[in-house]
Parts: structure tokens; sequence; C-alpha cells
């Protein structure tokens, strides 16, 4: 079977790296390269034990801080995260041009986040044939999950780089007991702390799924809420059905934001990571074990 087509969350893989690793981790300015150096081992780790066949194998996705139309629908959206560390904002500048030395793809949106990138490469890579492994945190992307889509499951083995699980719609079921497809209106009952979204009033995990298990959708869910001989046949309860019928409009609003936008992406040019360029730029930024990792992959590539 083809390797699958790796798709980076960059934005959380530098937020990750930024706040799990030492600040003590400098370049060659004296500035701290902690978020650089996380972001590229993560890729390395997945290329190393996975993609070393595929030459087309990574993506590394970015995009606005956040969507505007996502703000528009509900402007506290994102507002409650503190703004970015001056020294992450500086690595944040540095990483497309190191990113790109390797000759991976760097996609990117002036407008959408870099989940709807990942998104619509992921649904991409799958119309053609192939399969597609998002790595990232951000469990909206669960909704992108198909039989050939699937996020990685970030595994803690020393002995053994690069090992993970997969998330596909058995796991995706198993976590939030809906379907793929229904997670943007699962996320618009439960909320999504991450996102600042509150959710249904009292509406819990629990009680969302069991709502799209037995409505399938949100504007399902909602017109049984405003029926009282359906939400009573449904066992709905009475402050359930209220908290749906009081909140209507805006856990519509909450769904078109948690709903992964597709844009026009092209497929990866069909080139080899190129470790050598890699190891040339993490020298200059000071980088210099990740610059001498690097170089013993170019000798095992030439193997």
């Amino acid at each position: 079977m083809d390797a699958p087509l790796l798709l980076a969350d960059t934005p959380w893989l530098l937020y990750r790296s930024y706040f799990a690793l030492p600040k003590s981790i400098v370049g060659s300015d004296g500035q701290p390269v902690n978020a650089l150096l996380g972001t590229v081992n993560a890729i390395l780790t997945f290329y190393d034990a996975r993609l070393p066949a595929r030459a087309d194998g990574v993506v590394a996705c970015m995009g606005a801080e956040q969507a505007n139309y996502r703000v528009r629908l509900y402007p506290p959206y994102h507002a409650h995260r503190d703004p970015m560390p001056p020294e992450l904002a500086a690595q944040w500048k540095q990483a497309p041009a190191l990113l790109q030395s390797f000759g991976w793809t760097y996609a990117t949106s002036e407008d959408l986040e870099a989940d709807d990138v990942m998104f619509s490469h992921a649904r991409l890579e799958e119309e053609r044939g192939g399969r597609a492994l998002l790595l990232t945190g951000d469990r909206d992307l669960y909704g992108a999950v198909t039989d050939h889509v699937a996020v990685a499951e970030l595994k803690k083995d020393p002995t053994h780089p690069g090992a993970h699980g997969e998330i596909g719609p058995a796991q995706v079921r198993e976590r939030y007991g809906v379907e793929p497809e229904q997670v943007p209106d699962f996320i618009a009952l439960r909320g999504d702390p991450s996102d600042g979204l509150p959710g249904a009033p009292g509406i819990g995990a629990k009680t969302a799924a069991e709502l799209l298990r037995e409505h399938g959708s949100l504007e399902d869910t909602l017109v049984a809420a405003n029926s009282v001989s359906a939400a009573h046949s449904s066992g709905m309860r009475p402050r359930t059905a209220a908290a749906l019928r009081e909140n209507a409009e805006q856990l519509l609003d909450f769904k078109r934001i948690a709903t992964l936008q597709r844009i026009e992406v092209e497929s990866p040019l069909e080139r080899r990571t190129d470790f050598a360029s890699g190891a040339r730029m993490a020298g200059k930024l000071g980088l210099n074990q990740l610059a001498g990792r690097l170089r013993e992959l170019q000798k095992r590539q030439k193997l």
C-alpha cells in the first residue's frame, strides 16, 4: 500500500513545540529556535518511519489566525486566546523558508485557516485515489476523516520514533459517538473551548451525541425541539428542547464555524525531500544538531 500524504498542521506544531521545548534552545542570533526544531523533528519522525518511499510525501499547511467569516458569525471566536509571544512570532516568520528548504510543499491561505487547507488537500488526495494522514492535535479535523483520511495519534514510545496510531471513522465514533460527517453538528451542540464556542447551554458531549444519533443533524434536532410531540417521542428533555429553541440561530452559526471549508489547492510536486538543502538552512539558523541529523538522512537516502 502506498504511503499516505502527510499533511502537517504547522501552526499547531509551532505552538506545541514552543511551549514544550526549553527556550534555552537558541540559534545563531541567540534567539529561541525551539518551535522550529520541534516542528521539523515532528515531521521527520513520520517521514523517517513511513514516508521515505514517497517523493511528494509532505505538505506543511499554514493559514490565517482566524477566518474573518468565522469572527463575523461569532465575534468571541478565538478572542480568548493570548497574543502570540514575540519569540514565537519571530520563529513563525522563519518557518516557511525552513520548511520549503526541504522541498516540501508549503500551502497556506490568507483568508482561511490551516485546518481548511489541510482538509482541502486531504479531499484532493482522496479524489486522486490516495490516502492522507493529518498530523494535528485539532479535533475539528475529525470531521475530515474517511476510509482514506486519518488523523495521526502520536505515541510516546522512545524505542520506536514515529510510532503512532491512526484515528479513522471507527475511532471517531468511539470517541465522539457520532460519524465523522456529524462532527460540525457535534461541536455546535457540545461547544469547543479551544475555539471559544460555548455550545448549547446544559448540553454536554453525551447528550449531543445522543441527539445526533436520534435525529441525524443539528438542523433536524432543532426541528424536533420545536415540535412538542417530536421532542416527547424522542425522549428529549424539556430543558434540552428549550435550550435548543432559545439558541437555534447561534447554534447554526456554530456549525458554520465548525464546518471545514474547501478551497482550490494543487497536488504536491513530485520531488524527493532535499535533506542537504534542509541541513544548510538549519545550519544557517544555528540548529546544528538538526543539521547533523539531516546530513545522516541524506546519506541514507542515497543508499
